[in-house]
């Protein structure tokens, strides 16, 4: 089911053309990271030029990603087809190291005869 999710999920609170028959509940995906002194280095090189600081970019990419995929193995854990409402959430647990959640309503929609 999990490879069907990938294109259910949505920031809205449904999908055009289709109904929630059930809702499951709230799914969600964290994970915690942090920079290795390396990188941290590294990044602190790109800030004194200025602009994107991809080093950092990377993470906060990865992070994100990872949390998504957690979060969708919870939803078809609990038989979902879909995910509305999604958002993300980020929070500095300590400095230096990140929460990334993902989350939203997993559900199960289908097409509107």
């Amino acid at each position: 089911m999990r490879s069907d999710i990938h294109q259910w999920i949505t920031t809205a609170n449904g999908f055009e053309g289709y109904r929630v028959i059930r809702s499951l509940g709230v799914v969600r995906g964290i994970t915690v990271r942090s920079r290795s002194v390396l990188g941290n280095i590294g990044a602190a090189f790109q800030s004194l030029a200025g602009g994107n600081i991809t080093l950092y970019t990377e993470l906060a990419e990865k992070a994100r990603g990872e949390a998504y995929e957690i979060m969708l193995q919870h939803a078809a854990q609990v038989g979902a087809n879909a995910v509305i409402a999604m958002r993300y959430d980020a929070n500095e647990i300590m400095d230096g190291i990140t929460e990334v959640l993902a989350y939203g309503t997993a559900v199960v929609i289908e097409r509107i005869p």
